[in-house]
């Protein structure tokens, strides 16, 4: 059964670092490509970065290039996001998933979510 949670969240001030993490079960982890999406009210999910699980690349999406990093920890089963230089718009919930390159998208593999960890970055 795959399980995924999220933690880390937290309100912050636009010049804190924030790191949020994804714990991760059964599936094969290591092997996996992995993404973070997130999720405000009202909207639809969107994708926001995916690291391979071959080769560790990366690719973010354009809204959060060059502010959020990517990185895993296979001992862990753990795949974590920080958050640099975060605006307003970055306030929201985010999850983990599997990710599938598709169609020209990523997408989750999991249809099963976790709980997601609410980011809330004040002005």
């Amino acid at each position: 059964q795959v399980q995924l949670v999220e933690s880390g969240g937290a309100l912050v001030q636009p010049g804190q670092t924030l790191r949020l993490s994804c714990t991760a079960s059964g599936f094969d982890f290591s092997g996996s490509g992995l993404c973070w999406f997130r999720q405000a009210p009202g909207k639809e999910r969107e994708w926001v970065t995916f690291i391979s699980g071959i080769d560790t690349t990366t690719n973010y999406a354009d809204s959060v290039t060059g502010r959020f990093a990517i990185s895993t920890d296979n001992a862990k089963n753990t795949v974590c996001l920080q958050l640099n230089d975060r605006k307003p718009d970055d306030t929201t919930v985010y999850y983990c998933n599997r990710g599938l390159y598709s169609s020209g998208r990523y997408s989750p593999v999991y249809g099963t979510w976790g709980q997601g960890t609410q980011v809330t970055v004040s002005s």
